[in-house]
Parts: structure tokens; sequence; C-alpha cells
């Protein structure tokens, strides 16, 4: 297996992992006792948020039902959303806890032209920590693109101690992090040490670490008009805070139904309301339920109609006008 440890971190041709990345759901079809991938649909969700103000798509992740994809699904999926990005980067999420055939789906990724792969510890086992370092280098070794850890101990059953993400920091091509840790001093702590892309895993978390530092977030919410995530980075970046705060809560009634039940039932369940998919998922992944289903479509016209009042009554200064100033040119999302 080929090394590629020596890709220098401050490589020009190295993706900034920054900004809001969308992890796109895999959409599925009826049709079939497998409920095979709706490629169809899928492309449509590309098109639908390719320019909508993200920094680009995590594919195959939790949110994308990876675990419910064989290999050459994964692949698949993978390929259609590379093919019709048009150019906007992509993050290939990877899991597993069987060495060998985790090396060999990195292989098959690194003839793809990916930003980054996203990768958990390998679940279920809860290995020690010299033994995820060197999980994480092994695969950080064979990768061509950058690697993003994911640090998600409620899926996984493994905890990444601060001092094992800040040796992983150290190797060349591990750059960021998808922090669903739940850890504020640790949070804090990578974004102070700088060598990390800190990117928001918890959609409740995404204010706080953008205002401490970090650098974006993937984050599922996203899907719901994001425009308004887009728009909340930005501010945050231009120390507009009293506009991200606006724009936060706002938010927040979305956030808290999308995960009322397991992710991603109420989210395919918005979308299909929307038009872009089949209310689809496979066992043991179950649709939401009609009244949660309800609530998050009227979740989102609230913020609809919030924003586009305060647009329409032209009070200059105010924070919700401002806010909804900052949306404007992303309606179209």
């Amino acid at each position: 297996m080929t090394s590629h440890a020596s890709r220098s971190p401050t490589s020009s041709t190295a993706p900034a992992f920054r900004g809001i990345w969308l992890p796109l759901v895999t959409p599925f079809t009826r049709h079939g006792a497998q409920a095979p991938v709706d490629h169809a649909a899928l492309r449509k969700l590309v098109a639908h948020y390719r320019h909508s103000g993200i920094a680009g798509f995590v594919i195959c992740g939790t949110t994308g039902e990876a675990a419910a994809l064989d290999d050459a699904e994964q692949r698949a999926v993978l390929e259609t959303v590379l093919a019709h990005a048009d150019g906007l980067p992509v993050i290939a999420g990877l899991a597993g806890n069987h060495l060998g055939h985790t090396l060999a789906r990195l292989e098959t990724f690194n003839t793809l032209p990916l930003a980054g792969v996203l990768a958990p510890a390998p679940y279920y086992i809860r290995p020690s920590q010299a033994g995820l370092v060197d999980w994480f280098r092994t695969l950080a070794d064979g990768s061509a693109a950058p690697l993003v850890l994911y640090d998600i101990p409620y899926r996984t059953g493994a905890t990444l101690t601060l001092e094992t993400l800040l040796t992983l920091a150290e190797h060349a091509n591990i750059r960021g992090i998808k922090d669903c840790g739940g850890n504020a001093h640790t949070t804090q702590a990578l974004i102070a040490d700088g060598r990390l892309s800190v990117l928001a895993g918890e959609d409740h978390q995404l204010l706080p670490t953008l205002a401490m530092g970090g650098h974006g977030a993937i984050i599922a919410s996203s899907h719901c008009r994001p425009a308004h995530f887009a728009a909340l980075y930005r501010a945050v970046q231009s120390q507009q805070l009293e506009v991200a705060r606006v724009l936060f809560h706002a938010v927040m009634p979305v956030v808290k139904r999308l995960f009322a039940e397991p992710n991603p039932g109420p989210l395919k369940a918005w979308l299909a309301r929307e038009g872009l998919l089949e209310d689809v998922l496979r066992a043991p992944m179950t649709s939401a339920s009609p009244a949660l289903a309800q609530q998050l479509v009227d979740a989102v016209a609230a913020i609809d109609a919030a924003f586009c009042a305060a647009s329409s009554h032209g009070a200059k200064g105010t924070k919700a006008t401002r806010a909804a100033e900052a949306t404007d040119v992303e309606k179209a999302a």
C-alpha cells in the first residue's frame, strides 16, 4: 500500500475545511424489496444544494445511512455526487472496525477526486487510546485525501481524549475533526491549538463552536434553509455576533424537531414534503411520525415568515432585518 503521509499540511492544494458542510441524505425508492438508491433524486438533491452557500458535501455519513449501503452502493453514490457537484468539494465517510476491509475501501476512495475522508473510531471494539492512534495514523498514511476525524463516542463506544487528538494532529494528513465529543474543554483546546479544522458536528453547538473560533460545521439541519446557516457562519466571521444570534435562535426550533426522532427520519420526511425525494429509509431506520413531520414543516415555515416579514418592513438597523438581509442573496436555497 502506498503511503500518502508526506503530503504537506500547508500545501496549496490541500482543501480548507471551513464553512457549512452538508452531510447529504441518501435517497431511496420504494421500487423493489431492497429500496434501491434513487440516483435521479440524488442528482436533484445535489443540484438543489450545490449553489446554496454550503462549503461542500459529506457523503455516506450517518445522515446518509451509510451503514445500510454496501460497498458498491457507496461507490456509486460518491460517483453520482462527484459528477454533479459542479466543482464543490466532497468528503467521503469511511466507517468500519475491520482494518483490512476499511483499508481496502480506502484504496477505492483514492481513485476518486475527494476533498477529504471522514473517519470515526472503530465502533463496538472500544480500543485503548494507543490503539486509536494507530488506527487513525494507518488510515491517514493510506489516504490520498486529508483525513477528518469523526469524534462521536455515543455511536462508536470509543472516546478520543484530548491528548490523543493532539497526538493525531501531528500527522501531516490529518487535517480536521467533526466534533461530536460533547466536551467543551476539548473543543476549546483543539481550536486554541490550531492544527485541526474544528467543525461542529452537533447542530446545537454550531454558534458556540464558531464563536470560540471554530472553522465551520458538518450538520444535518443545514438541509433546511442552508442559506441561513451560511449567513450565520459569515456573520460570525465578520464579527456580527448579534446577527449570528438571531439566525441561530431562529433555526433552533427546526433543529429540535429534526432530532426529536432518529436522524434522518424527520429530515427525509421534510425533504419529501419539499418534493426532493421519497420518504423511504432502510431498516432498521423508520420514517418520522406524521405529527412530527407536520411540526417540522411548520417550523421551517415560521423561519420563512419571520425573515420575509423582517425584510419587507425595512426597519434598517434592527437585528432581525440585518439577519434577513444576510440571507436575501440566497433565497433560492
